[in-house]
């Protein structure tokens, strides 16, 4: 694991950019963020799209299990099991819940999940906008769900590897390279899902932990990104290289994303499946619909992401 996560970015540099890519202000509904963006238009387009009808989830399986990747398990046990009740039907129930912004949940995360400086995005006071009772700004509740088109970024198809060894840092020319190289390009209100390879290293390898060391967008990047005016990050890891590039800063992709720009991100995707779909089809776009619980105060979702080619 001794991939390059560079170049170092200062705290000062980053403050710059936080500033060049914010787009606070710019929507009436502010807690929608670049959700925005996505019209009636786009979906329209997303469907015209749609060509195999091939569907392809893109959720890890909902893991109970602990690990270096899953400190905080997720729970699931049955509450009912069907041998006590009478008259016929008899039922089976169970419960789940998960603390599901970790690495072992697939999960949305909304606008109030991220603050940087004390701010959350368009620039509300964290203290003000979320307490015990969750948020009162951002909550996965105001996004709703997302129609839209998707692109995937598959370094590793395009580099020539299995995988992009954890820490490795996806720069911008690496953005474009891919682009070019897959026959795709990003537009206004799209979902961009950036496959390192991370699910099948898991898979091959075994687990690590990637809060120490994992593939991800450099800061460098997020320009791009921002001037293509996209909806959405997502990644089969959490969108942000590790080590972080920005002393003092731990998630900074998390920061520019969410909080400067409004993206809401989907972290821990299972990109597998939708790769080899992809590379059969010979197409990276696809129709991407992304429908978070509705959680009224809540600072993201579990969610299982749907493509359709």
């Amino acid at each position: 694991m001794n991939a390059y996560n560079g170049p170092a970015v200062s705290r000062s540099e980053f403050d710059a950019l936080f500033e060049a890519v914010r787009t606070w202000g710019r929507w009436e509904r502010a807690d929608r963020g670049a959700w925005n963006r996505v019209t009636a238009d786009h979906v329209r387009r997303a469907v015209g799209s749609v060509r195999s009808g091939v569907v392809v989830p893109m959720a890890l399986p909902w893991n109970t299990r602990p690990g270096p990747d899953n400190r905080k398990p997720a729970l699931h046990h049955m509450t009912d099991l069907g041998d006590v009740e009478s008259p016929e039907p008899t039922t089976h129930k169970d419960f789940i819940a998960a603390d599901y912004h970790g690495k072992g949940v697939t999960h949305l995360d909304a606008l109030s999940h991220i603050a940087y400086r004390g701010l959350l995005y368009d620039g509300r006071p964290a203290r003000e906008a979320v307490g015990a009772a969750g948020a009162r700004f951002g909550a996965v509740s105001a996004l709703g769900p997302l129609v839209t088109r998707g692109v995937l970024l598959d370094l590793p198809a395009v580099l020539g590897v299995r995988w992009l060894e954890p820490g490795r840092a996806v720069r911008a020319g690496d953005v474009l390279a891919a682009e070019e190289a897959l026959g795709v390009t990003i537009g206004d209100g799209d979902a961009v899902l950036l496959r390192s390879g991370h699910v099948r290293r898991r898979r091959e390898l075994g687990a690590w932990d990637p809060d120490a060391a994992s593939a991800g967008f450099h800061v460098d990047a997020v320009p791009l990104l921002a001037e293509r005016g996209v909806a959405l990050l997502g990644g089969d890891g959490d969108s942000d290289v590790r080590p972080s590039p920005v002393a003092g800063v731990h998630s900074p992709v998390h920061a520019l994303a969410v909080t400067a720009m409004g993206v809401p991100l989907l972290d821990n995707l299972d990109l597998e499946a939708l790769a080899e779909a992809t590379a059969e089809a010979g197409r990276y776009e696809f129709l991407l619909v992304v429908a978070p619980l509705n959680v009224p105060g809540g600072t993201g979702s579990p969610v299982n992401p749907v493509a359709v080619l």
